[in-house]
């Protein structure tokens, strides 16, 4: 099920005859029957009535905060899963070298396996035009990101020779640099400025849309771990640090690519997204402020990525990714109790 998303800033969320209400001034704006509803998300200056929070607790529906600009501030969270023996044989594996270097390459391998194929991707259908004798520059972007590729396969075969967890983190910051040195090379439209990576804030529109979506995407990760019963902030890849979901970034790797960076790429080639969507503040804390239309749009954009059906390259069932994200922790939860290596989702 799709989560409730709040973005109405003065909004209010209550609980009423098995409904979960969101009114404004008295103006009903949503009312959704509470069985259709497994995770709400609210943004920004929303008010929760306690009816309403002693629902979410009781029905331990994953409910998270944040500010409007998608940054967290916290999670409802009721009763933990009552596994204490799979958190024990977690706590295991984290502290056992070997198994935690092993668990953080598979993690790696698979992010750039799934970055490079994306790059790929976008290479064929960039050239294709070619054949038929279109423009110099069409040729240059394709051959830009061919060239990443080639890195990423001479990263990937390195990565099978690192031998400590810095080390595999390395691997994993150089392909990112690698990859978001080309990006722009996957955008069609010239209005659009990347010059690479940046967050904590993001400074431009691109790496706005880019921070928004691996936050939600994040957070449904966690999700997903809590559902299972294993314990968000121990993970293998990422250190542990206070606060953070560290095994929630580790699994969310996998997926950044096939889930967010492909949504974003859709919003901003099919012309969704345009820049009248953002306000540029030139502000420290906010420098590029999402404005509501653009919001709703790559949300309703990502859910409709999570919600798409395929078939699972290893099982042959059909899911959707929001599906997979769970079959993934579950997967992983079945590995520490058996001593074998997990085995990310990777894309042909």
């Amino acid at each position: 099920m799709p989560p409730l998303y709040i973005t109405t800033q003065g909004a209010k969320l209550r609980y009423s005859q098995r409904r979960l209400i969101v009114e404004q001034d008295e103006r009903l704006i949503a009312a959704v029957p509470v069985v259709h509803v497994d995770q709400v998300l609210i943004f920004g200056n929303i008010s929760v009535t306690t009816p309403a929070l002693s629902y979410l607790l009781e029905s331990e529906t994953d409910t998270v905060f944040l500010t409007l600009q998608g940054r967290y501030k916290g999670r409802l969270v009721g009763p933990s899963g009552g596994n204490g023996q799979l958190r024990l044989r977690q706590y295991a594996r984290v502290l056992e070298p070997a198994y935690a270097l092993e668990t953080a390459r598979a993690i790696v391998r698979a992010k750039l396996a799934n970055t490079r194929t994306l790059l790929m991707r976008y290479a064929r259908r960039i050239a294709e035009p070619e054949l038929a004798g279109v423009g110099a520059r069409a040729l240059e972007r394709a051959r830009a990101l061919g060239g990443a590729a080639d890195q990423l396969d001479a990263l990937l075969a390195s990565l099978a020779r690192a031998q400590s967890v810095n080390a595999i983190s390395g691997h994993e910051g150089r392909g990112a640099a690698i990859y978001f040195g080309v990006f722009r090379h996957l955008i069609e439209g010239r209005e659009w400025r990347f010059e690479g990576r940046n967050r904590r804030p993001p400074r431009d529109p691109v790496n706005a849309l880019l921070s928004f979506g691996y936050t939600i995407l994040t957070h449904n990760m966690e999700a997903a771990v809590r559902t299972v019963g294993l314990d968000p902030y121990l993970g293998f890849l990422h250190q542990v640090a206070y606060n953070r979901p560290s095994l929630a970034l580790d699994l969310v790797e996998e997926f950044r690519p096939i889930v967010v960076d492909s949504v974003v790429l859709r919003c901003l080639n099919a012309n969704l997204i345009r820049p009248q969507h953002f306000d540029e503040h030139g502000q420290p804390d906010y420098p590029v402020v999402m404005r509501d239309e653009g919001r709703a749009i790559l949300i309703r954009e990502l859910e409709a990525r999570l919600a798409l059906e395929f078939r699972h390259p290893e099982t042959g069932e059909r899911v959707t990714y929001r599906r997979c994200l769970e079959l993934q922790v579950r997967q992983l939860a079945r590995c520490l109790q058996g001593g074998e290596i997990y085995r990310p989702f990777t894309v042909r």
